[in-house]
């Protein structure tokens, strides 16, 4: 049981700037958008992003990283983020790290 569980913490989705169907998600700064949305208060009401959530550059693609362990951390933020990803028809990869 405990080898699932790290499993699934060691998963993440990465959600891609460009649309199932090809064309390039607009606007351009939507990952930067999302990611402050669901960022937290640091030191100095500062806004951080969260060290599971974050934009990413992979293969020089804009990208945002969510990490499996954002829906254990808060569930409404996990929730919000999959839902973006869905009703934009945006394209999603899901890595899992095997161990």
């Amino acid at each position: 049981m405990q080898n699932l569980e790290k499993k699934r913490e060691d998963c993440r989705t990465v959600i891609k700037g460009e649309r199932e169907d090809g064309a390039q998600f607009r606007p351009s700064d939507w990952i930067e958008r999302i990611a402050s949305q669901i960022a937290q208060s640091g030191q100095g009401k500062n806004l951080r992003y969260r060290d599971c959530a974050r934009p990413r550059v992979i293969n020089g693609e804009k990208c945002l990283v969510v990490e499996q362990r954002l829906g254990e951390k808060d569930p409404h933020a996990f929730a919000f983020v999959q839902e973006f990803a869905l009703s934009n028809q945006l394209k999603v990869v899901e890595e899992c790290e095997s161990t």
